[in-house]
């Protein structure tokens, strides 16, 4: 993949080439290879980065990823990162964790960050859990975050889905060690028999300097897509909370796609041969 930009000039210029080359081996194992490089002031790629994956089945339900990231460094390019990730499917539900490793002063690896989850689907609904702990002061990993989400869907065709986020970091007010609630994202999607689809979308946050006031609406979104045999017409509302707490529009992106009916071309009639002509009669002889 390559990314292009403007000069000073206004003229096209390349800014980073990104490749990714996988091979998929026997008993399900693969290996990726992703570079990213870019120009210097001469227009020569250089490689910024370099990431190594390898995959590997452990079992029937049980796959692992481990990868490399590689950065310049004094002596060329030095690892600067890993991750392990290892997935686990059991009937409907998936657990995963994932560990990310940095290096210390000392040349060794530790584990910064740690994400462990479960996801469940059971084609009616849809629900994760997501854990991460990261290093704290004195280097043992303590949990700072956690996501959950729901997601489900009527008889009726709407569906509904709520995300909440809790963390040890609430703005306005100093850490207590514990987990609050600072974030809700809830959205509902419904039709008509018209054919228009209504997607709603509500995030809640954290009033910053009054936590204690718990969460309040700060943006909705709301989108309504029409489709007919002429085309689709979308339009989208955007809200955002004022400081004085109103409420305000602030764009409205209205958009419109015609379609046009297909031309229909009617086959030639098929063209009739000429009859054959008859044999002409070979002329009477006349008596001597």
């Amino acid at each position: 993949m390559r990314t292009f930009g403007r000069d000073s000039n206004g003229q096209k210029t390349l800014l980073q080439v990104s490749e990714e080359e996988k091979q998929e081996l026997k008993d399900g194992e693969a290996k990726t290879v992703r570079t990213i490089s870019n120009p210097d002031l001469e227009g020569r790629l250089q490689l910024i980065q370099r990431e190594v994956a390898d995959t590997r089945k452990i079992d029937a339900d049980t796959s692992e990823t481990k990868s490399i990231v590689f950065l310049p460094g004094v002596n060329g390019m030095a690892a600067s990162m890993q991750t392990q990730e290892r997935q686990h499917r059991n009937a409907d539900t998936i657990d995963f964790q994932k560990t990310t490793l940095l290096p210390d002063g000392a040349g060794n690896w530790q584990a910064g960050e740690v994400k462990r989850g479960t996801i469940k689907d059971d084609g009616k609904s849809r629900s994760s859990e997501e854990r991460v702990s990261r290093q704290n002061a004195d280097g043992q990993l303590s949990e700072v975050s956690r996501t959950l989400a729901k997601e489900s869907k009527a008889p009726s065709g709407e569906s509904r889905s709520t995300v909440e986020t809790f963390s040890t970091d609430v703005p306005g007010s100093a850490p207590d060690g514990h987990m609050h609630l600072v974030q809700r994202v809830t959205g509902t999607r419904s039709g008509n028999p018209n054919g228009a689809q209504t997607t709603r979308q509500q995030l809640e946050q954290i009033k910053p300097g009054d936590p204690s006031a718990g969460l309040q609406i700060t943006v909705t979104s709301t989108n309504v897509q029409a489709s007919g045999a002429s085309g689709t017409q979308a339009t989208q509302t955007l809200q955002v909370r004022d400081p004085g707490g109103n409420m305000n529009v602030v764009t409205v992106d209205m958009t419109k796609s015609t379609k046009t009916p297909p031309v229909e071309v009617q086959p030639a009639p098929a063209q009739q041969k000429p009859a054959q002509q008859k044999a002409a009669a070979p002329p009477q002889q006349k008596p001597k």
